[in-house]
């Protein structure tokens, strides 16, 4: 038994577009369409097919575009920097700050961050990129004692990491939770990601080197389709 059209299409599409760059855009559905002179139903099982294996990315509004994955390794021996990993990955990062301000965080973070109840934090909401696709939408809470101007500080260096060893710290990780969850609505929208689309959340707690002080909490939601997200650990025994 042969197998279906669109899985045919599908099988040489996919060959031609790992050949194209990251980001690089795809033929639309109407020029598959035309090509291999079949339904639009078809093509469009074929390019669901190509999504569903992370073949190619689709920007709401924008098309489909050539997704090369890079890997996001999470580890205790790496710092806990967006720009730092994915620069790493071979990729080029940037990130953009959507707001800053200071409130009281939710006492589950108040809690983590071992602040006393009414202490207030920035929180900071970014938008992050790979290759100028957006990749990363996410929360930040830090102390506001630790950086008093947070706001002024992000406007000059786009890397809170760095923001936060210029101010004499030494972030590292001390716990990450991490799970695949369906994007809801308004990360979707953050991250011009499909409705419904799966990717990553990622909760992590850094913490001072020296002082082991909690410096910050990221609660980070990332496109699957353009990061995969990687866990080393040492086991002894």
């Amino acid at each position: 038994m042969g197998h279906p059209k669109y899985l045919l299409i599908a099988r040489t599409l996919e060959t031609e577009i790992r050949n194209l760059r990251d980001g690089h855009r795809v033929p639309s559905e109407n020029d598959v369409a035309v090509r291999f002179n079949v339904a639009r139903s078809t093509e469009r099982a074929a390019l669901q097919h190509l999504t569903a294996r992370n073949v190619i990315r689709r920007v709401r509004g924008a098309g489909s575009f050539a997704s090369h994955r890079i890997d996001y390794p999470i580890d205790a021996r790496r710092p806990p920097s967006w720009s730092a990993t994915v620069r790493a990955a071979g990729a080029q990062p940037r990130s953009a700050v959507r707001s800053c301000t200071r409130q009281r965080p939710p006492m589950d973070i108040t809690g983590k961050l071992g602040l006393s109840q009414g202490e207030t934090c920035h929180r900071l909401v970014r938008l992050s990129f790979v290759n100028d696709l957006p990749a990363a939408w996410g929360i930040e809470w830090v102390p506001v004692d630790l950086v008093p101007d947070l706001a002024l500080a992000m406007r000059v260096e786009d890397s809170l990491h760095r923001v936060l060893t210029g101010a004499g710290l030494l972030p590292r990780r001390s716990w990450v939770h991490a799970s695949t969850e369906l994007l809801d609505d308004d990360v979707a929208g953050q991250l011009d990601a499909p409705q419904s689309s799966l990717g990553w959340y990622i909760e992590s707690l850094n913490v001072d080197q020296t002082s082991l002080r909690p410096v910050s909490i990221t609660q980070r939601w990332l496109r699957a389709d353009t990061i995969r997200v990687t866990f080393e650990s040492t086991v002894f025994g």
